[in-house]
Parts: structure tokens; sequence; C-alpha cells
């Protein structure tokens, strides 16, 4: 396995903190090693996950709505504040506020549900067949196996829809939900600029500015992701100096597993 991908792993291991007074817990993360001015925000949601399904470890996770209020250190460790709202025997509400020395650097509402039996419909079309190996790409974020059709490093025009396969290597099926949601962080803003001309996600910083400033997903039904998964991104906004995009994840039986969505900075020259 990969460094980028046993790194990613020890940051998902969340050391416990002090526990308040309302007994709520407190969880420390470490950051990953890349070369990248400021954490990744896919970093902040896989822990943001992991710090909700430790503080209510009987349910599954249903939904996160992550807002991201400034960039946070690299060199700094992150604390997870956890404040329990509700918790049922169905249900659970908490928030979640991601800490470093210079304040809160993410804030997260979280709902959670215990696992039962309901009436099963989809309306999303299931995928095409999974590409083959021919169609392998690369991202310096990404530590595990992806397959693509669109090039988003391109400064042609296209429509703003990408689909990409993904699958890690074996892994605890407990990481699934913070895998996945530090997935789905890395992709709608290049998305965004596939219809303009002369510019890619390569740009940020120097021909344009971009940054994330909110991110929610919802998790529909439980999922592998060592098992080959489809994320369908689609950008139908930019405006204002912002851009908006969401996608759904899917099983190569069709399965609608999650779905997502962000809005982001992006100023355009």
């Amino acid at each position: 396995m990969s460094e980028l991908w046993n790194d990613l792993l020890s940051c998902l291991e969340l050391r416990s903190g002090t526990v308040d007074t309302d007994g709520d817990p407190a969880f420390e993360g470490d950051n990953q090693h890349l070369e990248y001015h400021r954490l990744f925000g896919g970093q902040l949601l896989g822990q943001l996950a992991r710090a909700s399904a430790l503080t209510c470890p009987d349910k599954h996770l249903k939904s996160m709505h992550v807002l991201f209020p400034r960039e946070g250190r690299a060199d700094e460790p992150v604390r997870y504040e956890t404040t329990r709202h509700h918790e049922g025997r169905s249900f659970a509400s908490l928030s979640v506020v991601a800490r470093q020395s210079s304040g809160p650097i993410a804030t997260a509402v979280v709902s959670l549900h215990a696992p039962e039996n309901g009436t099963t419909r989809q309306s999303v079309a299931g995928p095409q067949p999974l590409l083959d190996e021919g169609h392998r790409t690369h991202f310096d974020l990404i530590p595990w196996e992806t397959r693509s059709t669109t090039d988003l490093n391109s400064t042609g025009t296209a429509a703003p829809e990408f689909d990409l396969w993904m699958r890690t290597p074996a892994v605890d099926p407990t990481l699934a939900p913070a895998l996945l949601a530090y997935a789905t962080d890395l992709n709608l803003i290049g998305t965004a600029l596939l219809p303009v001309d002369g510019l890619c996600q390569l740009g940020n910083g120097t021909e344009f500015t971009s940054a994330v400033t909110s991110h929610n997903v919802w998790f529909h039904r439980p999922f592998r992701t060592d098992d080959w998964l489809l994320l369908r991104h689609h950008s139908p906004l930019t405006a204002q100096g912002r851009c908006f995009g969401r996608g759904d994840v899917l099983t190569t039986g069709g399965e609608l597993v999650a779905s997502f969505a962000q809005e982001a900075l992006l100023r355009l020259p």
C-alpha cells in the first residue's frame, strides 16, 4: 500500500480527548503529510465522520453538513469537540467543531440513524459498465485506484459533468463513510471549471482563486469502499463568485448509496 494511503488511515485513528461536563467526548487527529499549504478539506470531512461515529457507535451516519470558516494549519493537530443534541433509540443528532489555536476551522451538524428495515425505492439511473484498466487515472490526493474518461486537467471545454470510478485497498468497513466523505471533496470545483475555456483545476492560486465553503454528504445505505463505486459529479451553476456542485454515489449493481453537494468560492479572471 502507498505511503499516502497509510498516512490517511493514520489520520482517521482519532485519539480520545477530555470529556466535557455534559459527558460529550472530544478527539484529536493528526494531519496528512502533503505538499500543500493548508489542510485538505477531505481530511477534515473524514475526521469529522470518525468523530461522529465514535460519539454514537451504535448508529450509522445519515448526513453531515459542514462549514469551513477558515483554513487550517498543517503543522498543528486538530481537536474535534462534540455536542450531543439528541440521542434516542432510532436517531441521534450532534454537532462537531474542528478547532485549532486560531479558532474553529470546520463546524458540522451530523445526523445518525440506527439500522432498520423499510420500503426501498430508487429513481436514479444506474451506471454504465465499469471502465477497464485502460481508463485508469491519477489524483495526487486520492491514494487508491480510480478510473474515468474525463480529464479534469484539460484546458478545453466540456459539459460540467464528471464520472469517477474508485476502489480503495481492503479496509475495515467501519471506515467507509469517512473514506467516501474524503473522496467527495476533491473534484466538484474541477467539474465546475470544465466549461471554462483555458482553465482547469490546476490553476488554483495562480489563474483563479477557489476554496470550499460548505460541504454536505448524505449516506443512504451501507457500502464498502473496497468494492467499486461510481462518483457521478455535476455542477449546475457558477455565479456571484461561487460555484455549486452535487453528486451521487452508486455501486456497480446500480444501488444509490450516498449523495453529496458542495459550494465553493470561485473567483475567475
